[in-house]
């Protein structure tokens, strides 16, 4: 009995060293590939946990290659928005003024019980009243209100020089547009940190090199 509360104490630690070094993302909502970091890690730990004759290392070694496998892919996504994007998907709008998109729905197999009970979890509770509704990359819906305000919320349609699709459908925008906006703010595409458009035309420039926002 001491071995296993020792052993359970040992691995209880290297875990909550991990976790930290993972980052405080984890104690949030989690990624797909947050996720299964954390279940492969629970799964070696009972392993090493409820089996006293398998040797410690053998089970704190995979914690820690499945901790630097994550690190890694953190920092690649980082790096690259198109592997960010694979890994993780985008936000995908599933209410647009009012009116609920049912394919994008049946894409992300989500059903009308699911929306309404999101609505219930942020204290809506009349489908009339919501004029947006996004889901997240996490899975969490989230919710602008009719009365939220007199504007409607803006769209992202650039983000680490990449233009984003959805936001680009979303707001009526083509690369024409796009490119006439960037002239405007005197940006180029592939210079700009974060650029989000309002549907009356408004748009605020981030740049890369400076990260402060421009208005235009």
């Amino acid at each position: 009995m001491l071995i296993i509360m020792i052993r359970t104490t040992i691995l209880y630690t290297v875990i909550i060293a991990m976790m930290r070094l993972m980052g405080k993302k984890q104690l949030g909502e989690l990624q797909p590939s947050e996720l299964v970091t954390t279940i492969l890690i629970s799964n070696i730990a009972t392993l090493s946990i409820e089996d006293p004759t398998i040797p410690m290392l053998i089970g704190i070694v995979p914690i820690l290659m499945i901790v630097c496998i994550d690190v890694l892919m953190s920092v690649v996504m980082l790096k690259s928005p198109k592997f960010r994007r694979t890994v993780t998907g985008s936000p995908k709008i599933i209410i647009s003024e009012g009116v609920i998109d049912r394919v994008e729905l049946e894409k992300l197999r989500y059903t009308i019980d699911d929306v309404l009970e999101a609505m219930r979890g942020q204290s809506i509770f009349d489908i009339s009243e919501v004029r947006y509704a996004i889901v997240e990359t996490t899975g969490k819906i989230n919710f602008f209100k009719k009365d939220d305000g007199a504007t409607d919320p803006p769209c992202v349609v650039v983000k680490d020089g990449i233009t984003e699709p959805d936001g680009m459908k979303s707001c009526g925008m083509d690369a024409k547009k796009l490119g006439r906006l960037l002239d405007k703010n005197g940006a180029k595409q592939n210079e700009v940190f974060l650029m989000t458009v309002s549907r009356d035309g408004q748009c605020t420039v981030i740049r890369k090199d400076t990260g402060k926002g421009k208005n235009g």
